[in-house]
């Protein structure tokens, strides 16, 4: 499996580096250094190059990798657009990836939603987030950066006595500019997944 995704990740690497953008540090939200660009990628440092990625200072041969690489194809130089947060059934085209979206994003987080909310301080910390925008509803709630251009907005419900647990994700308004919809149906999953480990380490 790892082979199939390393295929994909060099032929997009390919796809970047042949036509190099003079602006693509800017358009990545990244630091270049020699032929490397350094930005956070769902909550570890990240490294991309002609040769390859790198999460945590090793190679990124899985979905996460993946996304990075396409994340550099999509790369634009305009800046990341917070508000509107939109749902993912609002995106364009998104109705085929719901389903899994919703199971993999949302309904994982919900048996956890009290325990992400005493861990949200570290998690915010670790995806380069903040506290979430006032308005938008929830028990609690906030944003992380996955990608450096790319900001989901987590929002919680605790359980009550008359209510379970909600968790909702919600995406930054121009999301679609760096990311095409199945991709950040599967941002989305490892954001989530990211957030679990910090909370059930």
């Amino acid at each position: 499996m790892g082979t199939n995704y390393e295929k994909l990740i060099h032929q997009n690497l390919s796809r970047v580096f042949e036509k190099l953008p003079p602006d693509l540090e800017k358009s990545l939200g990244t630091e270049k250094r020699g032929e490397h660009y350094y930005f956070r990628a769902f909550g570890e440092d990240c490294s991309l190059s002609p040769d390859g990625i790198t999460l945590s200072n090793k190679p990124a041969l899985d979905p996460r990798g993946l996304l990075v690489s396409l994340y550099a194809i999509h790369a634009n130089p305009q800046p990341v657009k917070l508000e509107p947060f939109k749902s993912f059934k609002d995106l364009p085209d998104s109705m085929p990836y719901h389903g899994a979206f919703s199971a993999r994003s949302e309904m994982v987080l919900i048996p956890h939603v009290p325990a992400i909310r005493e861990k949200q301080q570290a998690t915010t910390a670790v995806f380069n987030g903040h506290q979430g925008i006032p308005g938008l509803g929830g028990d609690f709630s906030f944003v992380l950066y996955p990608l450096p251009k790319i900001a989901l907005s987590y929002i919680f419900y605790l359980p009550d006595e008359e209510f379970p647990a909600s968790a909702n994700c919600l995406f930054s308004a121009n999301a679609l500019s760096y990311m095409p919809v199945d991709g950040l149906a599967d941002v989305a999953e490892y954001t989530s997944r990211g957030i679990l480990q910090l909370v059930i380490k």
